[in-house]
């Protein structure tokens, strides 16, 4: 449809490096996404779309899975919602000259950048096995591809069914039940990366693991705690519910090792003040913790409230919900008892003092929510932290009344809802029988494979094909010379997509790109105009409808993609209504009423004006589905990442111009970044230390137990105000550093957060020679 110039690969040539902001969004917010929104989407197409975004009856952002608030502004989204709406309803579309022009070798030398700017995916292409260029192909030839190679299997677990954050409720019940129908639980999510070790901790803490919160308990909490989180990029509309918790007289404690601009300062752009004012000052206590010392500080808390009970016995903790409620108390005490405070200053980085002012504010807060996203998530010791989270909570009863409770705040747009609809490798028995009586055919019980299993699978020969609902698992999951390896290695891999990623580079030895409508795009099927449904982090279910015409009328939804290729594979005599499930989304949530928790009446419930919420035993009626019918407090032992002399602990991080693995632009305006990636961020003292300059480059080393070598080359390094011994580098190049075998125990999540690594001195890139 449009045409406009193309970017060409970032060099880092032009790289600008300037001083980190002190405060978020306010009117730059404005510029920068604005003029992105008219370019790429066309001034009426543009308008209408951000009007629509997160609206009642309208559609859901697909940046983030902050809930929306129970009223409404006119312009409801934020800087990066308009970005990622601007990238998914661009007009600019592959033209089908871009095949032959460029052979899958080449796009494996191109940047993720440079991909997502060439447009719309619109129309099914395939690479045969010993080709190197795609070829359109006619959707029924596509299936029938997919279909011959997954019936030509000896099994079905060799086949893995990923999925991406962003498909719909309908989407992944479809997609589920389809993969269990073939016969298999390979069911990767990008939760498998993120989110995996908060729903391990919680489910065993508290019995249910997501947010015991509302919306509305943020402005009713005497104090926030947010934890391994950077709001102003990550999901900016959260800073408007801290503004509203400010002004109501709420205290916020943020603990990260960055200095991040959206927890030190917020100019609101809705209100005055935000635009030519201060703003609001969030942070009350700023304490930035060693990479992978939250838990430790998390028990030094904890020790402290036993001692003000000591002191003051029977004002501190909360004994009647302990005691009606909990399970586990006295171990914890005694377990805390031998905790010493070198120990945890070793751990933190931080002095007693400080943890003492967090102690005092916990202590004289009578109602405390405690948020958390990646930061925490992405540890050896995720899942144990997590639970001291719920530790500390429980203590003094923080957890089914206003204003309190546990709130991990999920980053992909409906990776929550996903879950409820059975994408988990994992889902529990009483799902599967339900599963079993709704359509009458035996699921298969043994659990399959994670996100990490997969590529392990994929590159030992074990898989051998992949097939995606959205994402670009070659990217996003750790090891990134494994992953690609892993995937050259199936006979066919198939990526259901709006826009071209390294995941359509680095593939099988036949592969199949599907182009589907995005959530902005209107959707038109047998009985009519469709909608779908998602979930946000606080447990709103709420319907979303696309509002602006598909770029081509070849594009399928993600719905009608699922149902087709499921009758391909199954044959028509399959028992499941596929051809139902496309031609009326209604027929799909009927199904989702009698199967999913907390489901029934779906397609009534989702019809009222914004929704229903799930519900959540703990945060309604304190009480909890856990194996005792009770909060269990539980004891975990403290393991501090040992740092060798020499070394730093890296953690990987999004920009502010990016979604997940999407770059929208080579800026990171919050930390002072123009113009490049290539950068790693150290601490002043430590780069003095360790004998560098600033502006120097460095090659990066990881140091993993399997003894290989990592390493990403030519970083420019950066000062930068983070804790000491930390450094920071982009995700996803930093995924190279991470070895595949390094996951966090018990949720198998890759431990992003904690990659010990060297520097050595390298000369600067030689510009001239690049593209």
């Amino acid at each position: 449809m449009a045409s406009k110039p193309l970017k060409e690969d970032p060099t880092d040539k032009d790289l600008v490096v300037g001083p980190p902001k002190r405060s978020a969004v306010g009117l730059p917010s404005l510029i920068h996404s604005m003029p992105l929104a008219w370019e790429e989407m066309g001034p009426q197409r543009g308008l209408k779309t951000l009007l629509h975004m997160n609206q009642k009856d309208g559609f859901d952002c697909m940046s983030c899975a902050w809930p929306d608030p129970p009223d409404r502004k006119v312009a409801e989204f934020c800087e990066n919602g308009a970005k990622a709406v601007s990238w998914e309803a661009d007009t600019l579309t592959v033209p089908t000259t871009f095949w032959a022009e460029h052979p899958v070798s080449a796009l494996r030398e191109r940047s993720e950048y440079w991909l997502g700017q060439q447009g719309r995916l619109i129309e099914p292409v395939y690479k045969p096995a010993g080709f190197d260029h795609y070829r359109p192909i006619s959707w029924d030839n596509a299936f029938g591809i997919i279909a011959r190679e997954l019936n030509a299997l000896d099994s079905p677990d060799e086949a893995t069914f990923y999925t991406s954050g962003r498909a719909s409720n309908e989407a992944a019940f479809a997609y589920q039940l389809f993969a269990r129908a073939y016969g298999t639980n390979n069911l990767p999510d990008c939760s498998n990366m993120c989110h995996e070790s908060t729903g391990k901790a919680m489910a065993e803490s508290i019995g249910v693991g997501k947010a015991a919160i509302h919306y509305e308990d943020f402005a009713k909490a005497d104090l926030i705690i947010i934890m391994g989180q950077n709001p102003g990029t990550n999901h900016p509309r959260m800073l408007t519910a801290l503004e509203e918790a400010k002004l109501a007289g709420t205290q916020i404690v943020a603990v990260n090792p960055l200095l991040e601009a959206g927890l030190i300062n917020f100019k609101n752009p809705q209100r005055p003040r935000g635009l030519i004012g201060r703003g609001v000052d969030m942070a009350d206590q700023y304490l930035q913790v060693r990479l992978a010392g939250d838990m430790a500080l998390l028990q030094a808390v904890s020790k402290r409230v036993f001692e003000a009970e000591d002191a003051a016995p029977g004002s501190v903790l909360d004994h009647k919900f302990l005691r009606e409620h909990c399970i586990g108390l006295q171990e914890y005490r005694e377990h805390l008892s031998t905790l010493k405070e070198a120990d945890v200053l070793a751990a933190t980085g931080l002095e007693s003092a400080q943890i003492d002012e967090l102690t005092r504010r916990y202590l004289a807060a009578e109602n405390v929510i405690i948020t958390w996203a990646m930061g925490l998530t992405q540890h050896k010791k995720a899942v144990p932290t997590i639970k001291e989270i719920m530790n500390l909570l429980l203590l003094r009863g923080n957890i089914g009344k206003p204003g309190a409770g546990p709130c991990p705040i999920r980053g992909h747009s409906n990776v929550q809802g996903d879950r409820t609809m059975g994408i988990w490798e994992q889902m529990p028995e009483d799902f599967m029988d339900r599963l079993a009586a709704e359509f009458d055919f035996n699921p298969p019980r043994k659990h399959g494979l994670d996100a990490v299993q997969s590529i392990q699978a994929m590159h030992e020969g074990k898989v051998k094909v992949f097939v995606a609902l959205g994402g670009n698992l070659v990217s996003a999951i750790s090891d990134t010379a494994v992953a690609q390896q892993a995937m050259a290695a199936t006979r066919l891999s198939v990526q259901i997509s709006t826009k071209l990623n390294l995941s359509h580079a680095h593939v099988g030895e036949a592969a199949i790109i599907l182009p589907t409508l995005g959530r902005s795009d209107i959707d038109v099927q047998a009985s009519g105009p469709q909608f779908v449904t998602v979930e946000d982090t606080l447990c709103a279910v709420h319907a979303s409808q696309g509002r602006v015409q598909p770029v081509s009328q070849d594009m399928r939804s993600e719905v009608a993609i699922i149902s087709d290729m499921a009758r391909a594979v199954l044959g028509d005599g399959h028992p499941i209504d596929w051809e139902g499930f496309r031609d009326d989304y209604d027929v799909i949530r009927e199904h989702i009423s009698h199967v999913a928790e907390g489901c029934e009446g779906y397609n009534v419930k989702v019809r009222r004006l914004g929704g229903f919420i799930l519900a959540h035993p703990p945060r309604d009626e304190r009480r909890f589905p856990t194996p005792s019918g009770k909060a269990v407090i539980t004891v975990n032992e403290l393991e501090a990442l040992e740092l060798p002399p020499g070394r730093l602990i890296l953690q990987s991080l999004r920009s502010h111009d990016q979604f997940n693995t999407t770059t929208y632009s080579l800026n990171d305006r919050y930390r002072g970044i123009k113009k490049g990636r290539n950068v790693i961020f150290v601490n002043p003292d430590d780069l003095r230390e360790l004998g560098f300059a600033d502006g120097g480059y460095v090659d990066v080393h990881s140091e993993s137990a399997d003894g290989h070598d990592r390493v990403m080359r030519q970083l420019r390094l950066v000062t930068y105000p983070t804790a000491r011994g930390c450094a920071a580098a982009y995700f996803p190049e930093a995924n190279v550093l991470v070895a595949l075998a390094d996951t966090a125990e018990d949720s198998n999540t890759p431990v992003s957060k904690s990659v010990i690594v060297r520097l050595e001195h390298a000369l600067a890139p030689d510009f001239a020679a690049s593209r």
